[in-house]
């Protein structure tokens, strides 16, 4: 019942073309840029929220005044 040497050939190709293409996969997936990206379109995302842009703008103008005051005093 042994197979022939051309079938267990076909099986290495085989498994080697498939660790190759996971490999290529793994590493469109793990690049960093697409992290960053990633991390940019988050960050975006959550600014645009007008909740988080209004209570910036707040903490901002707060902010300003307090400096504004220390410096006049």
């Amino acid at each position: 019942m042994a197979r022939d040497q051309d079938a267990i050939e076909r099986d290495i190709e085989q498994a080697r073309d498939a660790l190759a293409d996971t490999l290529d996969r793994l590493s469109v997936q793990a690049n960093p840029q697409r992290f960053v990206d990633a991390g940019k379109a988050s960050v975006m995302e959550k600014l645009n929220d007008p909740k988080v842009r209004y209570a910036l703008i707040g903490v901002g103008a707060l902010v300003t005044v307090v400096v504004v005051r220390k410096l006049f005093r």
